[in-house]
């Protein structure tokens, strides 16, 4: 029981992270485009500049609990996917130092630099969690004798096409978020991307859903248990409703697309239980939930640990927030008085 209990939350971790920081990734990725001058691009960073590093507490969870919870598959996780989960941690780094180095010297090169800098490093860990993640829905090259696969094969057409999912879905999720925290001409111009791009995760989204049954395995718990076919529908409902709701209100379609995306990761989390990498040449060597976890002892403090301090970890994520609703404006980049990036 507490096996399953920490599996549902591992992937409940997963998916609110990519839910915060997706939105993060979007405006990172999208804002030499949106923004037309400097004072534009300081207003897209100022819409996450309270809450980015908040959101990535998310990804420290959930490492965390892959470590406390399954360690095994932690060690062999960070042992197959090395190579991407580098690139994207060292991305994330980058990132965070663009942010603050930005603003420091009052130079149109140094800035254009941290820009360019900002958008790589938000691309390259959008597009690599979801190949990571379409690799691990796939399976896994191993057996007894160790991983038998590389970087390039790890780029292979189902990883591919879930990396461009994501960045489509972080794009679209950072298009929304802009519609309404920043204002004038950069908000109607990320409407305006966000209507663009809906059309496209659309059509990537359908191709995903049908090429996920014959790459995966992921269906088969789904038709043993049909019930569970509600997540997938919610997920596809979501992206409908984003879409309608762009025509009254962007606050709405983007808590529509953080249910998509949280769906959408529980989509693949249903289908992979109980495993937790699988793998591709003999189902035997599979990692599970069960032949990969820690004591029960274990699991039952961490449990409790996590009953405690994960809603305190919310109640500050929702007070950011609310302290940080009001949508940027150019008047608040000009007080030389407030603190902006």
């Amino acid at each position: 029981m507490l096996n399953t209990i920490w599996f549902a939350l591992w992937g409940l971790l997963w998916a609110v992270y990519f839910m915060l920081d997706g939105y993060d990734f979007g405006v990172g990725i999208l804002h030499p485009f949106i923004a037309k001058d400097d004072l534009e691009r300081r207003m897209v960073i100022n819409t996450i500049g309270p809450v980015w590093d908040g959101n990535e507490v998310w990804l420290i969870t959930a490492g965390g609990a892959t470590f406390a919870a399954f360690p095994t598959t932690y060690a062999y996780m960070f042992s197959y996917l090395y190579t991407p989960l580098f690139l994207i941690l060292a991305s994330l780094i980058l990132r965070g130092v663009s942010f603050e180095f930005r603003g420091k010297i009052e130079s149109e090169g140094w800035k254009k630099f941290w820009d360019f800098v900002i958008f790589l490093f938000s691309l390259i860990p959008a597009v690599l969690f979801g190949v990571a993640f379409g690799n691990i829905f796939e399976g896994l090259p191993f057996d007894a004798s160790g991983y038998h696969g590389t970087l390039f094969s790890l780029l292979n057409p189902y990883g591919l096409l879930t990396g461009v999912f994501f960045l489509l879905m972080f794009l679209e999720h950072g298009a929304l978020w802009l519609s309404f925290k920043a204002s004038n001409s950069v908000a109607e111009r990320a409407q305006a991307t966000a209507k663009k791009i809906w059309p496209i995760l659309l059509i990537v989204a359908v191709i995903f859903l049908i090429y996920t049954k014959f790459a995966t395995n992921l269906y088969n718990n789904y038709f043993n248990h049909p019930i569970w076919f509600i997540v997938p529908l919610i997920a596809v409902l979501s992206l409908l409703l984003m879409r309608v709701f762009m025509n009254t209100s962007f606050v709405k379609a983007f808590f529509a697309s953080c249910v998509m995306i949280v769906t959408v990761v529980f989509t693949g989390v249903i289908g992979l239980y109980p495993n937790l990498i699988p793998s591709s040449i003999d189902p035997s060597y599979n990692l599970t939930i069960f032949n990969s976890s820690s004591s029960q002892y274990t699991l039952k403090v961490m449990l409790i640990v996590a009953v405690i301090f994960v809603p305190i970890v919310i109640a500050y994520q929702i007070w950011a927030n609310l302290l940080f609703k009001e949508a940027i404006k150019k008047e608040d980049l000009e007080d030389k008085e407030v603190e902006t990036y």
